[in-house]
């Protein structure tokens, strides 16, 4: 048997260190090759590193939250034949001073030992999916699973929390998901008593919910915001995407709203260049794009994330609609590159049916604006002296005050509302 030290490899980009975002892995555990080892994260991607070999885990290079520069000892393996390092070079290494002999203890008489109670003298019969009905995870215990496993449960609306896995060290497994579908363990939790409630539980905020803070951070402390809300009338755009639907879902697609919005974005962003920009704080240089890439806010499992749908102002409806899902997908299942993931000058959020009345979202730093989507609702408005029923829906943006002007601003939010509420115009060029 030898010993077999896996590095954390480069992964590209200039990237020179990353963070552990966790193991899939423990010690005393059998890998093949090719399987997952350890999920890391560089910027906000989520890459996977796998086994170039078959063997046993024998320790771990550091535990999740931790930051491995490349070329550090990720994992050390033993695996059949010499491995890929000496037996003397692991001697020499330092090995713990063996643990003094106990000093002798004085005689005592002995006592017989009391029984244990019933309920302690017969063991859980071991089984794959032990866990009954109304098993709950203790304080601070966290379901162990991959990337492709969380994925699979979010889709189908599971709670991990209620997944007990029976893969090494707990894993949970796509089969232990489907098990709790078809058992439905962990539905039938009785509620628990008040003195059970009063716990505290302190979580590490690591991985790519550490990365969201300090970016919301580095925003809110840079960007001096305001906020500009504005409400639109959606009739007749929301009357455009169902008869464009009606007539070209089966070979083109369905559309959202949102297409149409950055539709808008783009058009209003020729007039008002100075919100397709970032602002370097250092140099203090504003940057202006002629080119339109739009970061697209997308919630997923571990937490916000922004893929950017670039050159916006090159595609139709159709292809802006194809790209969304594509991104969209890429992001909430961590298969989003770098390159997916940056660069964007201007970002679109919207909380769809959640979206409220009214938001103040965070800059997207370093750029110098964001539009917010709020939720559309049916109302009854005042048009020629009658009341008729419209699609309303507000428009919450922010800006940085530095940069743009609240006049600019305002005109930029008008001029998006002017096409949404004569659709036609949208393709005009």
């Amino acid at each position: 048997m030898g010993i077999y030290i896996i590095k954390m490899p480069d992964i590209g980009e200039g990237i020179a260190e990353v963070e552990l975002a966790a193991w899939n892995v423990q010690p005393g555990d059998t890998v093949v090759e090719d399987q997952p080892l350890a999920d890391v994260m560089t910027d906000k991607a989520t890459v996977e590193i796998p086994s170039p070999v078959a063997g046993k885990v024998i320790s771990l290079g550091g535990k999740a939250g931790d930051v491995l520069a490349v070329g550090a000892e990720l994992i050390r393996l033993e695996v059949a034949g010499e491995g890929n390092v000496r037996a003397a070079a692991v001697a020499a290494e330092p090995q713990p001073a063996p643990a003094p002999p106990p000093p002798p203890q004085p005689a005592v008489a002995e006592t017989p030992a009391a029984p244990a109670p019933p309920a302690m003298q017969k063991s859980a019969p071991a089984g794959r999916h032990a866990a009954a009905p109304g098993r709950v995870r203790a304080p601070g215990e966290k379901p162990l699973a991959s990337p492709a496993v969380r994925k699979y449960a979010w889709d189908r609306g599971i709670d991990l929390q209620l997944v007990f896995g029976s893969g090494p060290a707990g894993r949970i497994l796509r089969e232990d998901v489907d098990a709790w579908i078809a058992g439905k363990q962990g539905v039938a939790v009785p509620a628990p008593q008040r003195a059970r409630l009063e716990w505290e539980e302190a979580i590490p905020v690591i991985g790519l919910r550490r990365k969201i803070a300090r970016k919301m951070q580095e925003a809110k402390q840079h960007i001096p915001h305001f906020a500009y809300v504005e409400e639109i009338d959606m009739t007749e755009c929301e009357a455009l995407r169902q008869q464009l639907n009606a007539r070209y879902a089966a070979t083109r697609g369905k559309l959202t709203l949102l297409p149409l919005l950055m539709r808008a974005i783009v058009l209003a962003v020729r007039e008002f260049p100075q919100v397709n920009a970032r602002y370097d704080d250092e140099a203090d240089v504003v940057t202006r794009y002629g080119a339109v890439h739009l970061g697209i806010a997308t919630q997923t499992a571990g937490g916000l994330m922004v893929p950017v749908l670039h050159h916006a102002e090159t595609l139709d409806l159709w292809q802006m609609a194809t790209e969304i899902a594509r991104l969209s997908e890429a992001a909430r299942s961590g298969k989003a590159t770098r390159d997916e993931l940056t660069g964007s000058t201007l970002t679109i959020t919207s909380l769809g049916a959640l979206g409220g009345i009214v938001s103040t979202p965070v800059i997207n730093y370093p750029e110098v604006a964001i539009v917010g989507v709020n939720r559309m609702v049916e109302r009854p408005m005042f048009r020629n002296g009658q009341i008729v029923a419209r699609q309303m829906m507000n428009l919450s943006s922010s800006f940085d005050h530095r940069v743009v002007d609240g006049m600019d601003a305002a005109k930029f939010i008008q001029c998006v509302r002017g096409y949404l509420e004569a659709p036609a115009t949208l393709f005009v060029e």
